[in-house]
């Protein structure tokens, strides 16, 4: 069965859920001028692209490639650039910081300890994040409630440094997210297809069992309440 099949399961409020989260991005469109997604690929950020598009928004997509992504998953750049008419920016590691690390410590560093794996995603993710969000008013990213419980109490705008973090996507669930995907005909990653519904690097990644929360796959031999990168969660 399809990811479709299996969780195809609007909420009540779909529709109204749909109609704010166009009206948030209309918003940010009207009262900022540089707007951009940090999209990970996975089937949120496919929504959230599909939105700012059918907003009128004007907004950028960019990636993280972080030299760990399946092919699966980079796979889908070229198809969001054919279907948007847009150019998908790539961001990738600082060569020699990474090389820095992986000589320090070995190219399997992520699993000798939680500070090293977050090393790892630090030169990884944080670091390209930084160079992506230069001179950006407001980013647009794909987090939702339901998805772990840090991002409980996450807020549709925020603060970040300079500029703003807005999350659209908030109050959907995953029932929701799917639904749109088979209303939109959205490509999506098919490693959802196989119960990998949070997707990151390929060695962090596995698929999760049923009862299993949304986040167990990732960084799956460390303790539960360790279960973010950074780009979401501050320390």
């Amino acid at each position: 069965m399809s990811a479709i099949e299996i969780y195809q399961r609007p909420s009540t409020e779909f529709a109204a859920k749909v109609q704010a989260s166009v009206a948030l991005l209309q918003q940010l469109g009207q009262a900022y001028g540089r707007i951009t997604q940090a999209s990970s690929l996975g089937a949120e950020d496919m929504v959230l692209t599909h939105l700012v598009h059918i907003s009128g928004v004007r907004s950028g997509v960019f990636v993280l490639d972080t030299g760990h992504l399946h092919a699966e998953t980079l796979a889908l750049i070229p198809t969001i650039e054919a279907r948007y008419g847009l150019q998908v920016d790539v961001y990738q590691p600082d060569a020699q910081c990474l090389s820095a690390l992986l000589a320090d410590h070995g190219p399997e560093l992520m699993f000798k300890s939680v500070a090293l794996r977050k090393a790892c995603c630090a030169a990884r993710k944080l670091e390209p994040l930084s160079r992506a969000l230069q001179g950006v008013d407001v980013w647009l990213t794909g987090l939702r409630r339901e998805q772990s419980p840090e991002r409980q109490d996450t807020a549709a705008i925020e603060t970040d440094g300079p500029r703003r973090k807005a999350s659209p996507l908030l109050d959907w669930t995953w029932g929701d997210v799917w639904h749109f995907i088979a209303e939109h005909q959205l490509a999506y990653n098919p490693l959802h297809d196989a119960f990998y519904p949070s997707i990151g690097c390929a060695p962090c990644t596995r698929a999760i069992s049923v009862g299993e929360p949304f986040r167990a796959g990732r960084w799956w031999w460390e303790d539960a309440s360790a279960k973010e990168c950074g780009l979401h969660v501050q320390p």
